[in-house]
């Protein structure tokens, strides 16, 4: 009785009062999450980009660009597929001596390019765009040029209309973004900078502004540079839908485009191994915090791994347990030109590590065996009494 009570005062109730829409687990289909980069960049997502001045991002990402709109292949060697299209919108570059020459020194596919430049009206009237306002007005653009695989908004705090470092201000703000991102199947990449005096704690925290902006995002990619050199990373600092650990490497080169035109352009080395905090604190360690390479690095990991497969987890724990850093471990797997192989599935994946003679048994390593890592350990020029299983 008290439930129809409830019913009739309900349909009595004015039509503007809300009730909660509720749906049964049941009725909704899974679907796989659809990878524009499988496992880097998600159709349907919104992404973070950061990382501290000088490390390129912006270039970086017209990179990614170009690999979109000419369906090339993605840094880690996997192949993009068909291509697509990319809208861009940046406040910090001209995009007639600036991103247009990047765009073409990258040997991306101009006609698949949109740079927002304003909006318009029926009557003609320009204003600038502005992201924190005008995010829902690309929906009809998107749908012009016959849909977007990527959209870049550098940078991501210009799509916050309050202040970037509230909670609440920023979910507001960014929520037309991921609805823009949900309804075209579109990745979307807000390029951020690093918060100042950072370095060395969890690089998604280091996002400057609110650590909504990190919430928000289902993948946070970061980007760093080694001082004094050139070498430069990119690694996955959190993923929501996805692996969140992992690298590679890239390198950002002067081109000349013709014209008496200079750009600069992205040149992506070697995958890379391991947590976004080891190797942003690889590339960021100073000089005297980085080890000498004199005492081979190469030389240890090839006795470790010479009397057959271990995991990667023991080996680079055998590794670091004989003092090297993860940038000597990848630079000695890179010199063996070591066999890696992954079995099982989620956070039950195993890898494998070794030697290139090994090849015909990859997936079939020994179990970690204490006697074993101790006599790995010992055999790699490390004391007894040093070893702490």
């Amino acid at each position: 009785m008290t439930t129809d009570r409830f019913a009739d005062q309900w349909a009595e109730t004015d039509a503007s009062v809300w009730k909660v829409k509720t749906t049964s687990a049941a009725s909704i289909k899974p679907v796989a999450i659809r990878w524009l980069w499988p496992g880097w960049l998600a159709k349907g997502k919104l992404h973070i980009l950061a990382g501290a001045g000088g490390t390129g991002k912006t270039t970086l990402l017209l990179g990614l660009i170009a690999t979109i709109t000419t369906g090339g292949r993605w840094p880690d060697g996997s192949h993009c597929g068909e291509p697509g299209n990319a809208l861009i919108w940046s406040s910090e570059d001209d995009p007639a001596d600036t991103l247009v020459p990047r765009l073409a020194a990258a040997g991306a596919d101009l006609n698949r390019v949109h740079i927002i430049q304003g909006r318009i009206n029926t009557q003609g009237d320009a204003d600038p765009f502005d992201p924190a306002n005008d995010i829902a007005l690309l929906r009809a653009t998107a749908h012009e040029i016959g849909g977007v695989s990527l959209l870049m908004l550098d940078p991501i705090v210009s799509a916050v209309k309050g202040d970037m470092h509230k909670a609440n201000d920023v979910r507001r703000a960014l929520q037309g973004v991921v609805d823009f991102a949900e309804q075209n199947l579109c990745a979307v990449v807000g390029i951020s900078h690093f918060a100042k005096g950072g370095a060395g704690s969890s690089p998604a925290d280091r996002v400057i502004g609110s650590q909504a902006f990190s919430a928000l995002a289902r993948t946070v990619l970061v980007a760093a540079k080694q001082e004094n050199s050139d070498m430069r990373v990119l690694a996955r600092a959190k993923s929501n839908i996805g692996t969140d650990d992992g690298g590679v490497s890239y390198n950002i080169e002067p081109c000349d485009i013709g014209g008496g035109i200079e750009a600069t352009r992205v040149t992506w080395g070697g995958v890379i191994e391991g947590s976004a905090r080891e190797i942003l604190g690889d590339v960021e360690a100073t000089e005297e915090e980085r080890l000498d390479d004199s005492d081979d690095p190469a030389g240890a990991l090839r006795r470790i791994l010479s009397t057959g497969p271990l995991t990667g987890k023991d080996a680079k724990q055998l590794m670091t347990g004989n003092g090297y850093t993860q940038k000597q471990i990848r630079n000695a797997r890179e010199r063996l030109s070591i066999v890696t192989a992954r079995s099982g599935f989620g956070s039950d994946t195993v890898v494998s590590w070794s030697l290139p003679q090994a090849l015909g048994d990859v997936t079939h390593f020994r179990p970690a065996d204490p006697m074993e890592l101790l006599h790995a350990r010992v055999e790699a020029n490390v004391g007894e009494d040093e070893v702490a299983l």
